[in-house]
């Protein structure tokens, strides 16, 4: 894969990661997109604007890979940046093929180095035109602990949480520790990523927002991923969801497939429509992503179709609130420390 002149996406999200395999394939290749920035010559910055645009990537230093999923052809680093002070996490990831970029590779900007030939089958290494061979860039910056944390490849458990361990080690976990969650209400309020809005319902109650989530890039449907970020503010999660709430649910899931359908020309049958838990950020929203797009987080210990929530809560008004639900944590992670101290989880014995 050629990532020579690569253009980028800058945004400043949440984070969301799952665990991979680390290879030093990898590490080179990201090195080579870093301009060959090594920490020889950082220089030391006042600069800590964290709303100042990065224009490129030649002032990044970076440390250390967090994750890589080789299938997904996407890594996530750790560094930092020579003219500002603070950590950052970097997110850098090939977006997906469509019938349009084919159709444009056809010119002799499309160079074919050939590897080998074998009788019909012939092997080539393809360097394209940079411009359709665009890296989709997340930065997080300044990067925190819990950030980094959360990308960093680690062992992992799955948890069944009663509704008696939610009580007692998650929910004072999430009160204490839950991310920042000024982004939501940036674009909630309109301070922040107008021009990104899918969609919106005003109404206070059971109205939302709906935007690209930041691993899509908005353009082509190959890999759909929207987010419904509601506008009542208190609700936090799966578990906090009652009957109270099923016309809120009922309305993201009529509006927001509504809304799909008409700029997108997906169907409902063609999306995944789903809640996670545990959930990245403790502002409940809705995940909307194309069927045949194997995004993350889909899993059976991770998501929850709506149309199965809404049926679980008109069937019991505190169904969520009294089920076990299952949730995956990593070592290190202060939840999953929290249950390792309760006995809940047995470490991994690392090998020697």
């Amino acid at each position: 894969m050629i990532f020579s002149n690569t253009r980028l996406f800058y945004k400043i999200p949440h984070c969301r990661c799952l665990p991979g395999n680390i290879f030093e394939r990898n590490c080179k290749i990201v090195r080579s997109v870093m301009s060959g920035v090594t920490e020889e010559n950082n220089s030391s910055s006042e600069v800590n604007d964290k709303d100042k645009i990065i224009p490129d990537l030649s002032n990044f230093i970076f440390k250390r890979v967090l994750c890589d999923f080789g299938q997904r052809k996407t890594i996530c680093v750790e560094g930092s940046f020579a003219d500002r002070e603070g950590k950052a996490v970097i997110w850098l990831e090939k977006t997906p093929f469509s019938e349009e970029i084919v159709k444009k590779l056809s010119t002799n900007k499309s160079i074919l180095k050939k590897e080998f030939i074998n009788d019909v089958y012939g092997s080539y290494a393809c360097q394209i035109d940079p411009n359709l061979n665009a890296l989709k860039t997340t930065i997080i910056y300044p990067a925190t602990e819990q950030h980094i944390n959360k990308f960093e490849e680690k062992p992992i458990y799955l948890i069944e949480e009663t509704k008696e361990l939610y009580e007692s080690i998650t929910l004072p976990h999430i009160n204490q520790e839950q991310f920042d969650l000024t982004w939501v209400y940036n674009v909630l309020d309109h301070k922040k990523e107008t021009e990104r809005i899918v969609f919106e319902d005003s109404d206070p109650s059971i109205g939302f927002v709906l935007i690209p989530d930041l691993k899509w890039n908005g353009k082509q449907v190959e890999d759909l991923y929207l987010l419904a970020l509601i506008k009542k503010r208190g609700i936090k999660s799966l578990r906090d969801l009652r009957g109270e709430h099923l016309p809120l649910l009922k309305n993201i899931l009529t509006k927001g497939v509504d809304a799909i359908s008409e700029k997108y020309n997906i169907s409902r049958n063609q999306l995944r429509i789903f809640i996670h838990y545990q959930p990245t950020f403790y502002h409940l929203h809705v995940h909307f992503t194309y069927l045949k797009f194997e995004a993350p987080g889909i899993f059976a210990e991770k998501s929850h179709i709506l149309s199965t929530v809404i049926n679980n809560l008109e069937l019991r008004s505190d169904y969520y609130e009294q089920s076990t639900l299952p949730f995956v944590t990593s070592q290190g992670q202060n939840l999953c420390l929290e249950y390792m101290r309760k006995g809940i989880i047995t470490p991994v014995k690392e090998n020697n």
